[in-house]
């Protein structure tokens, strides 16, 4: 069984390319709340995402699950709720939240009309997580490092990764039959820790569930459409083999690959922190 993947498009010509190369799920981002101050002078992306793409790209997607990044949870979040499911998103995604008390009132507001999905990105939600695991009506978890490693002050966000705390937190999932996934990934032969390696984790921990990085395909720096399905086709193509190759491993092969990617995590953070310093 290979992980499902998610890519984040409002574009519809890219989004039919990633569905009809068989990416699982395309993700509308309507997040703003919040996020700039987060990540203030890092190298991410700030959504434009309207609710107008979710409606555009409902019309259209026939086989990959259109879902719906939210604002973290305020106010004004059931009625953004009820304006997302009435435009057709398929599932909706909650940020950024810092309480059972928060995730309650989400999945609660949506009350199964569509499926959900928590992104836990903050300490404070790994804090009260037990609790959030024992709501009945929880559809999955994913974790995302960019954000959570912030929280703790870390300096790389795949630190996470070797410091035990995905380890944990999987584990807490798994024993509650969760669904869940961690992080992106890029191309193969990509990144800065490889996608092979980061793709070995996610079957070591039993994770099902990526994102597809801007680094997998920056549709921004593509110069055609040709371009971009010639992207997809290729390398969609070359992780699921590399799947294939990973779902036959055994325990020792996860193990070498656990103490590779830990020594690289650490000697990458540690390139990073001695330029802070300097």
């Amino acid at each position: 069984m290979s992980l499902t993947s998610m890519f984040i498009t409002n574009n519809v010509e890219v989004a039919l390319i990633a569905e009809n190369c068989g990416v699982d799920r395309i993700w509308i981002d309507l997040e703003k709340m919040g996020k700039e101050e987060r990540q203030k002078g890092m190298n991410t992306v700030k959504s434009n995402h309207t609710i107008e793409d979710v409606r555009r790209l409902a019309g259209v997607l026939k086989k990959a699950e259109l879902m719906v990044r939210i604002d973290p949870w305020h106010n004004g979040s059931e009625e953004e709720i009820e304006r997302v499911i009435a435009a057709g998103a398929q599932r909706i995604m909650l940020p950024m939240w810092r309480s059972a008390e928060e995730a309650d009132a989400f999945l609660r507001s949506v009350g199964q009309r569509v499926r959900t999905t928590l992104l836990l990105e903050h300490k404070d939600a790994v804090d009260c997580v037990d609790k959030v695991l024992e709501n009945p009506l929880l559809d999955e978890i994913h974790i995302g490092l960019n954000d959570l490693h912030l929280s703790y002050g870390l300096d790389f966000m795949f630190e996470l990764l070797a410091n035990g705390t995905v380890d944990k937190l999987c584990k807490k999932f798994a024993d509650k039959k969760i669904p869940y996934g961690f992080g992106g990934v890029a191309r193969l032969g990509e990144g800065t820790i490889p996608a092979e390696k980061i793709i070995m984790e996610h079957y070591r921990l039993g994770s099902t569930r990526v994102i597809l990085s801007r680094s997998f395909c920056n549709v921004q720096e593509m110069q055609s459409v040709q371009e971009i399905e010639k992207i997809f086709v290729t390398n969609i193509g070359k992780m699921r083999k590399f799947e294939e190759s990973v779902a036959k491993m055994n325990c020792e092969d996860f193990a070498r690959n656990r103490e590779e990617i830990n020594a690289l995590i650490l000697e990458t953070a540690s390139r990073i922190k001695e330029k802070k310093i300097v």
